[in-house]
This record gives C-alpha cells, sequence and structure tokens, in this order.
C-alpha cells in the first residue's frame, strides 16, 4: 500500500515539474496576436501593424494587442515622425 502511494506522489510531481509553453513578447513588433485553444494559450508577437493581426486572427479564437514590450520609440523606424511648425 505504501509503494502505490510513493509512485502516485511521484508521478504527481512529474506532472507538476512538466514545463510550461513560454509565452512570447517580441520587443521589435508592436502589436502581438493572443490565441486560445484547448489546451492553453499563446502570444506571439509578430506584426508591426494591428491591420496585419486583424488578418491573420480573422475567423480564429484569437485577439489582437499591443505590446507590452516594445522597444520601439522616438527614434524608432516605426514612430511616427513629428512635423515641424
Amino acid at each position: 500500500m505504501l509503494k502505490v502511494a510513493g509512485m502516485t506522489l511521484a508521478i504527481g510531481m512529474m506532472a507538476a515539474a512538466a514545463p510550461a509553453r513560454a509565452q512570447t513578447y517580441d520587443p521589435r513588433y508592436p502589436v502581438c496576436i493572443q490565441t486560445y485553444g484547448i489546451d492553453g494559450g499563446i502570444i506571439e508577437c509578430s506584426f508591426s501593424t494591428l491591420a496585419q493581426c486583424a488578418a491573420s486572427a480573422s475567423g480564429r479564437a484569437a485577439q489582437c494587442i499591443n505590446n507590452p514590450f516594445f522597444a520601439g520609440g522616438p527614434g524608432s523606424p516605426l514612430a511616427r515622425p513629428r512635423r515641424g511648425y
């Protein structure tokens, strides 16, 4: 009986230690897609515009979000140029 309990505990510990899928916030892209599935969700940042992301998300269990780790800012090639008046 004790042996069965020990094996059950060992199996439970191995299952809990299984690696989780990493979510990637690539700092090179300002827009991410978050997809939902039966086995969990995933976040992939690989879009330059919301329109690109929306086209990819269309018809899927997904949504587009702003990348909180986007490294662009003033001086970035994706930043909007300022007009001097």
